[in-house]
């Protein structure tokens, strides 16, 4: 399966209706993340978080959507909220088995968004569609798409071909709206891939230097990008931003401020996203087997003179998005071991010699191979033994 994401074209009032179910959703979620952690103090009762959620959900639907100062709630859909308890649901999951933290209130400051989903229909007559389609949205090809409980919506991209789905994401990033859903289909994977094996350095000066030659840089979009963030935050330091504690607003010009600031932030992160997807579906494209380095990335971000290199080439987002690409692109993603010496070892002799970040440039004391570092480390990534290798 494979999402679809589309910017959708709001005029104000749309603003208004997709604010408002993002606020209800991020209401709902709060709601449940309080009430679970008040239950915990009765230990009277033995329940999983699960039970617990399901309990919650039925006081929030039976009493608490009933009160009269609660009653906009069913102004919008009911999907809305019910999607808010899975959402929560999973996060709980995640943090039980140690995947990711405890789950964490949702703000405006992280930006907004909610899913809605079209929920089963009634049973089909006989020769009519089967049940299995009732609960699906047909997408038409064009620059429209109808989302369930809301109204049809407009499409800055069109898409190109007639498809289903049920459930709907739409979020925020800076001022813009986006709606993403997924397709029950798969990619057919390439059978013959150019390259059997290639060893991928991650770099501080280049991004990635492969075995076979080829490197990758960030754009000098990026330090740009980076450089007008800097000046409108040091020209806008006196403004007037507001504090919630201190109850003071802010101004008109610190929430212009606000949007033309999270433009900027939303520019680099597209920047930087645009530029990770090309290198790794490049990659997978290429060869077979992709063997990267299992780099201690936040030992790299303690050290300050290393930080924003690292953050900025981002090392782990390269690892996640060549995982999840070897089902699509019938790949295998290896990692070599953290104590392999891919940048001190010779590719040529596999003489080792210590050797400082400072040097470029890899100069064999033994067989006097001249190499540049990275390519020097890549091709050790590429023909590391067995032994040092697992699956990712």
């Amino acid at each position: 399966m494979f999402a679809i994401k589309r910017e959708l074209k709001l005029n104000n009032v749309e603003t208004s209706l997709m604010r408002g179910n993002a606020g209800f959703k991020r209401l709902v979620y709060n709601y449940g993340l309080d009430l679970i952690q008040s239950s915990w103090d009765f230990e009277d009762i033995k329940a999983s978080d699960s039970k617990r959620l399901d309990a919650i959900k039925k006081v929030f639907t039976q009493v608490t959507m009933h009160k009269p100062e609660y009653a906009w709630m069913r102004l919008y859909p009911s999907t809305v909220y019910q999607s808010a308890f899975i959402d929560l649901k999973k996060a709980f999951e995640r943090w039980r088995k140690g995947i990711s933290g405890f789950p964490k209130k949702k703000s405006k400051k992280k930006g907004d968004s909610f899913s809605v989903y079209k929920t089963a229909g009634i049973y089909p007559e006989k020769g009519k569609l089967p049940l299995a389609f009732t609960n699906r949205v047909v997408i038409k090809s064009g620059k429209e798409i109808k989302l369930p409980g809301l109204k049809t919506f407009r499409l800055k991209e069109r898409i190109d071909f007639t498809c289903s789905s049920q459930t709907f994401t739409v979020s925020r990033t800076a001022d813009k709206w986006f709606v993403a859903f997924m397709l029950d289909a798969e990619k057919l994977p390439p059978i013959i891939h150019p390259i059997e094996k290639i060893g991928v350095d991650l770099g501080v000066k280049v991004l990635a230097t492969c075995s076979d030659g080829t490197k990758y840089d960030m754009p000098i979009t990026t330090k740009t990008a980076k450089t007008k963030l800097g000046k409108l935050q040091w020209r806008n330091r006196s403004k007037v931003q507001g504090n919630k504690k201190l109850k003071i607003k802010a101004s008109n010009n610190a929430k212009k401020y606000y949007t033309c600031l999270s433009r900027y932030h939303a520019r680099i992160a597209n920047i930087r996203q645009d530029t990770i997807q090309k290198m790794t579906t490049d990659l997978s494209h290429k060869a077979y087997v992709i063997r990267i380095e299992d780099l201690n990335v936040q030992g790299m971000i303690a050290n300050q003179k290393l930080a924003q290199a690292v953050t900025n080439n981002c090392f782990y987002e390269i690892r996640r998005q060549l995982i999840y690409k070897q089902s699509p692109y019938g790949t295998k993603v290896e990692l070599v071991d953290r104590w392999y010496p891919s940048s001190k070892m010779c590719s040529n002799c596999g003489h080792i010699q210590p050797m400082g970040l400072s040097e470029r440039v890899y100069n064999c004391g033994k067989c006097n191979n001249i190499q540049d570092r990275d390519q020097n480390a890549a091709n050790n990534l590429r023909d590391a033994p067995q032994g040092k290798i697992r699956l990712a």
